[in-house]
């Protein structure tokens, strides 16, 4: 029962999929293509990687599969609770016979400080030989894939910060909304220990923004404007209601 119930956890779990893959470069019958996945261990990355070459390209292998990989990672013995002390990047290539080639996808993911990835080149030969150019191509296709990568984690970070602030603000729009009521109601009735006002007028909690079509344009520098737009809302909320409750 546990082994069947194992190879279905296994079988179950969803194939790696690439975050971004580049445009194609074809020169001389060779073409070259990129694919960043995420991957956070070592198992990620064969996963990755395997998957890409022997399902992805199965029906049309590559003739190299060049890799190169970041994870960070806890270090032998930490637990995390230490902080970023406790962790460390481990970093690795492939040249899967295309010497040097990994070597040089590996920098272009330190370059662009890409972490938690695996980038694979793959590139079809066409007959003919390129020298050093193949280089180029295949630089150039890891650093577009990177590209996107970071924004797309830019993005995700951004997300999660406008979200925060959403919650932040919503809260205290809601709190000086039933301050300003609590107010009123007390002067109306001349009690300055009045508690308060019924729920009906207090406005509900609106339904939080979805950032989904922010998300898909990872449009970065949109989304930076949008977390300073709610920085100062807050800021503008915070002061209405610290002068609402003063006068109180």
């Amino acid at each position: 029962m546990s082994s069947n119930l194992d190879s279905f956890v296994k079988t179950a779990k969803p194939p790696p999929k690439p975050l971004a893959t580049s445009q194609e470069i074809r020169d001389r019958a060779s073409t070259f293509v990129a694919s960043v996945f995420p991957a956070t261990s070592l198992e990620e990355v064969r996963k990755a990687v395997n998957h890409l070459k022997h399902v992805t390209h199965g029906a049309r292998p590559a003739s190299h599969e060049i890799a190169a990989w970041r994870c960070m990672v806890l270090k032998p013995g930490k637990d995390g609770l230490g902080g970023p002390d406790d962790f460390e990047v481990i970093s690795g290539s492939d040249d899967d016979g295309e010497k040097y080639a990994g070597g040089r996808v590996l920098k272009v993911m330190q370059a662009e400080g890409v972490i938690d990835a695996v980038v694979v080149v793959s590139r079809w030969f066409g007959g003919e030989m390129l020298g050093r150019v193949r280089f180029d191509h295949i630089e150039m296709c890891a650093r577009e894939v990177c590209h996107v990568f970071r924004r797309k984690d830019d993005m995700a970070t951004c997300i999660a910060t406008l979200t925060s602030l959403d919650e932040t603000l919503a809260s205290l729009r809601t709190q000086l909304a039933a301050a300003t009521a609590e107010g009123s109601t007390s002067a109306e009735r001349g009690d300055p220990q009045a508690d308060g006002t019924s729920a009906a007028s207090v406005p509900k909690k609106p339904p939080a923004p979805s950032y989904t079509a922010l998300e898909e344009s990872l449009d970065v520098a949109k989304a930076k404007r949008l977390i300073t737009a709610r920085e100062n809302s807050i800021k503008s909320v915070r002061a209405a209601l610290k002068k609402v409750q003063e006068k109180a």
